[in-house]
């Protein structure tokens, strides 16, 4: 099922002349992720803890499409540049989930979204990621498979804090969102893990 995800290879290409010369200039992968994620946290936590007005959402799509270059600068910065390790590994995993978190939570007390809704959808990107992180454990790759994965729930969030931003509001008929989104997500669950079985009887059967 398509994804934007989809789109990664093309992003990197954009990316690379950058990646270069951030290699030469001795930046780290793991300092580009810790940054990311130290950034996501402060304006996650600025939203819910200072609670400011609609017009502050306006920065939620902007972040997240900052920070999805960032993604996609820390793993071209380990895999072609010679900066691959095992700590790199945790902390790609760990900080996605705990920024994914932190971003998406200030929805939690934006109508017509609520804390059950919003705090599902973070539990089960969090275990979808996990999912995903699982198939070199068993043997198979990494999986991405959507829908709703990491690039297509930033879009969504950035949509809406984009909506909330310019409109002072959110429609009361979009309190449907939540559960469809955790519904593709249970969807993109099981492709994940469906995936990492089927590639795992391929290499057995060859």
């Amino acid at each position: 099922m398509l994804s934007i995800y989809d789109i990664k290879p093309r992003f990197q290409d954009v990316l690379r002349p950058l990646v270069v010369r951030l290699a030469a200039a001795g930046v780290s992968a793991n300092a580009v992720t810790l940054l990311a994620m130290g950034i996501s946290v402060a304006i996650g936590m600025a939203l819910v803890l200072l609670r400011p007005g609609p017009a502050a959402y306006l920065v939620l799509p902007l972040w997240l499409f900052l920070r999805m270059a960032l993604n996609a600068i820390d793993g071209m910065l380990a895999r072609e540049h010679g900066q691959k390790s095992t700590l790199g590994a945790y902390l790609n995993e760990l900080t996605d989930v705990i920024s994914d978190a932190a971003l998406y939570l200030p929805f939690a007390f934006v109508a017509p979204f609520g804390g059950l809704g919003v705090g599902t959808v973070i539990w089960l990107a969090a275990v979808s990621e996990m999912a995903g992180a699982l198939g070199p454990m068993v043997g198979a790759s990494r999986r991405y498979e959507g829908p709703m994965g990491k690039s297509d729930r930033a879009f969504v969030f950035g949509a809406l804090g984009l909506w909330l931003g310019l409109a002072g509001g959110l429609p009361a008929w979009l309190n449907g969102l939540m559960p469809v989104m955790a519904l593709l997500i249970v969807l993109n669950i099981i492709n994940r893990v469906r995936a990492g079985l089927a590639e795992i009887r391929t290499q057995a059967q060859g």
